[in-house]
């Protein structure tokens, strides 16, 4: 039996520049960040020689080609994998929450998949083939940041460029740059859920007018990395962030709500200094960015939501466990 572990993530700015409705026409950027909360797949071969796949439901089936969960049908049929296997995934948070957990999945599946054939795949492979199973194979309406940090984890400044080619920059900090940067992140579940296509969809069909704003986005991603880098006042960031949320939530009506709004400009009041909505938009969770002297009336005045406690997490995607049943 194989087990894998596989980070979810958290974007400050640049989400929306890596679908290729944009960096067709120039180079997109990220930055995000792995955090310790994981998908898990284990993955094993069954005895009765058909496929039993556990996730929200089970499917028992004989072949590839009857497996209705689109990702894993893929997966199993781009690497050719036809024998008998039981996959079970176990998630530490809800999807469609913004964290990416969709191609975390993915990833991690892949992962699993190659370990069982005894080979080892580099974190590159890793990302570009989640992104070839989900957004040419599925046609989902995504980008391509969740795949790559995913895969590499730590926190990364993400290139994607015109040749579709992608860049994984590594964001270096020291111990104690990382350790005031992460204490002054603070996430809360709004206790909604959404369908990420929809509003990715929305945004796809309107990115040839928003143009300039994503390109101040990216601008944005840049200078939050030189912030970071710099040892510049961390206050700067959060400033960014704000900008970065206005500018994103301009790009469909979609983004955000009358309740996202109302919550965040709570949030603001309170005494931090930025913000966002994890992920494409419409729900999940919220991030602010709020020095430690503020988060005291930050957490009562947003009392009645479920913070979310975490940390930075350095690793991508993993093999956790190797061995048989009986181990």
């Amino acid at each position: 039996m194989i087990i894998t572990r596989t980070p979810f993530r958290v974007s400050f700015a640049g989400g929306g520049s890596d679908l290729a409705s944009y960096y067709q026409h120039g180079r997109g950027v990220v930055l995000s960040t792995a955090i310790n909360k994981y998908m898990y797949i284990a993955v094993k071969e069954h005895f009765e020689q058909n496929f039993r796949i556990s996730y929200s439901r089970t499917e028992i089936v004989d072949s590839v080609e009857q497996i209705e969960h689109p990702i894993v049908r893929e997966c199993l049929d781009s690497l050719g994998l036809r024998r008998g296997l039981e996959i079970v995934s176990m998630a530490d948070l809800p999807a469609r929450t913004g964290l990416g957990s969709s191609s975390s999945f993915t990833v991690g599946l892949l992962h699993a998949l190659y370990a069982m054939q005894g080979k080892v795949a580099t974190r590159e492979r890793l990302a570009r083939e989640a992104c070839c199973i989900e957004i040419e194979r599925l046609r989902e309406p995504i980008g391509k940041q969740d795949q790559y940090i995913a895969a590499y984890g730590g926190l990364q400044f993400i290139q994607f460029n015109p040749d579709s080619s992608v860049y994984v920059d590594p964001v270096i900090l020291s111990p104690e740059a990382r350790r005031e940067f992460s204490r002054r992140l603070l996430i809360f579940f709004t206790g909604d859920t959404r369908d990420a296509r929809q509003v990715l969809a929305k945004q796809q069909a309107s990115t040839a007018g928003k143009l300039p704003v994503l390109r101040r986005m990216c601008q944005i991603a840049s200078e939050m990395r030189d912030v970071l880098t710099s040892g510049r006042d961390l206050n700067v960031f959060g400033a960014l962030l704000h900008e970065s949320w206005e500018a994103k939530r301009s790009l469909t009506d979609s983004i955000s709500n009358s309740r996202i709004d109302e919550l965040y400009e709570r949030g603001i009041r309170a005494g931090a200094l930025g913000g966002k909505v994890l992920g494409a938009g419409g729900g999940g969770f919220l991030l602010f960015f709020c020095e430690p002297h503020h988060q005291r009336a930050l957490r009562e005045e947003l009392a009645e939501l479920r913070e979310l406690t975490f940390s930075l997490d350095p690793e991508g995607s993993k093999v956790v466990h190797v061995g048989s049943e009986r181990d």
